[in-house]
């Protein structure tokens, strides 16, 4: 399977959500919710690694909702962040996984809707 935009959406988040988290700020907070971020912010290029070696659309199907899943939590966390207060040093690196989290939910969306198309046709002409 070749890398495209889902690949790498998917990495430079995980990659940026690792160093932004490590730069938030040290108090409670943003130490709890910086966790949370980093799980599902992580987790995302992981679960859509994992899709890419499904062993059947039920499998792919099943690991891409993850994917859409924790993006679309990230997108919560980071909201959350936001309204914690954060330095203006890291406004660029929420915007931009604001962004990347963004594009990921409603591409990995159209990729399960296309995948059960395709299978449900499969099946009905079978």
């Amino acid at each position: 399977m070749t890398e495209g935009p889902l690949w790498e959406f998917t990495n430079e988040a995980s990659d940026l959500t690792i160093r932004f988290v490590q730069a938030l700020p040290d108090t409670v907070v943003h130490r709890k919710i910086g966790e949370q971020l980093l799980d599902s912010g992580t987790s995302q290029a992981a679960n859509y690694s994992a899709a890419r070696r499904a062993r059947s659309p039920a499998d792919f199907v099943a690991k891409m909702k993850i994917v859409e899943e924790e993006a679309d939590e990230s997108l919560h966390w980071l909201d959350k962040l936001q309204k914690a207060g954060l330095p203006r040093s890291l406004s660029p690196d929420v915007n931009r996984l604001l962004e990347l989290f963004g594009q990921i939910v409603p591409l990995a969306v159209s990729s399960i809707k296309t995948t059960r198309a395709r299978h449900l046709n499969r099946r009905r002409r079978g």
